[in-house]
């Protein structure tokens, strides 16, 4: 059987006493960093166990090994550094992978450092879209960041400190500048930190702050519908409008979001 296997975020008391009784019993622990998870395995106490390597960079390799010795009748868990294996994790991949071969899937839940983010972030909790890594660079990432724009729901992302001044840069330029952020950094450790502000606000804060630790945000959305954003242009408008952005500023985001002509969209956002 192959077991995913919550993990700590931060605190080790959230290791559930299920999780570490079925990481004493498999066979084998598949990991994203034998070294992170031997640590964890030696501050928990269990010793000797046989640690595979499995992460984005090997699992097309590393999975058809682990799914041979499944076959082979050996209980396998897969765990990720932090949280839930399979939320932006290649442990996904590898469930899909058993259950495509007819290998029963288990999952013993543990902390998930998106629920907690969004139980403490103070915006909407009743839908939510979680958005994870936006791609590093290039058009993938342009055209995410433009998806978000049409979502209508509080938007989850994880962010490393080293980019998060650039996510910041981008979300206000998408529209999202008067909007509603918690950044929530360092989950259920010592320096735990949670901060409410909007993306303007975090911008500035963050010219004279160094980010630190890894992020994990909770957004709020911009509240239009797809069918919106791109068939009325006027509604999109006037929403930003209320909002407090400059003419110059709702002409550049309503050109990029639906197409419409920049100057056309600056005249109707100037005269309105």
């Amino acid at each position: 059987m192959l077991y995913l296997v919550g993990t700590p975020i931060g605190n080790l008391d959230d290791m559930s006493p299920r999780a570490c009784e079925v990481l004493r019993s498999v066979d084998v622990i598949a990991c994203e960093d034998t070294r992170v998870t031997g640590i964890l395995l030696s501050q928990l106490g269990i010793a000797g166990k046989r640690l595979i390597a499995y992460h984005e960079h090997n699992k097309a390799a590393s999975g058809n090994g682990i799914i041979d010795m499944l076959k082979q009748g050996l209980n396998i868990a897969e765990v990720s550094d932090a949280g839930m294996p399979a939320i932006s994790d290649p442990g996904a991949d590898l469930a899909s992978l058993a259950a495509a071969n007819g290998i029963e899937v288990s999952v013993i839940p543990g902390p998930s450092a998106v629920t907690a983010a969004l139980s403490i972030s103070g915006l909407d909790t009743r839908y939510f879209h979680f958005e994870g890594f936006l791609p590093s660079e290039g058009s993938k990432r342009r055209e995410r960041l433009k998806a978000l724009a049409s979502i209508g729901e509080t938007i989850v992302l994880y962010e490393a400190p080293h980019r998060l001044r650039k996510l910041l840069d981008e979300l206000s330029e998408a529209g999202f500048g008067s909007h509603k952020i918690a950044l929530c950094r360092e989950l259920t450790k010592k320096y735990e930190e949670v901060l409410r502000m909007t993306v303007d606000e975090s911008r500035e804060y963050y010219k004279t702050t160094e980010p630190r630790g890894e992020f994990c945000i909770c957004l709020e959305p911009l509240e239009q519908t797809s069918s919106a954003a791109g068939g009325d242009p006027a509604h999109l408008i006037a929403m930003l409008k209320e909002k407090g952005m400059s003419s110059k500023d709702i002409a550049a985001v309503v050109s990029e979001y639906t197409g419409m002509n920049k100057k056309e969209a600056y005249k109707i956002a100037s005269e309105s």
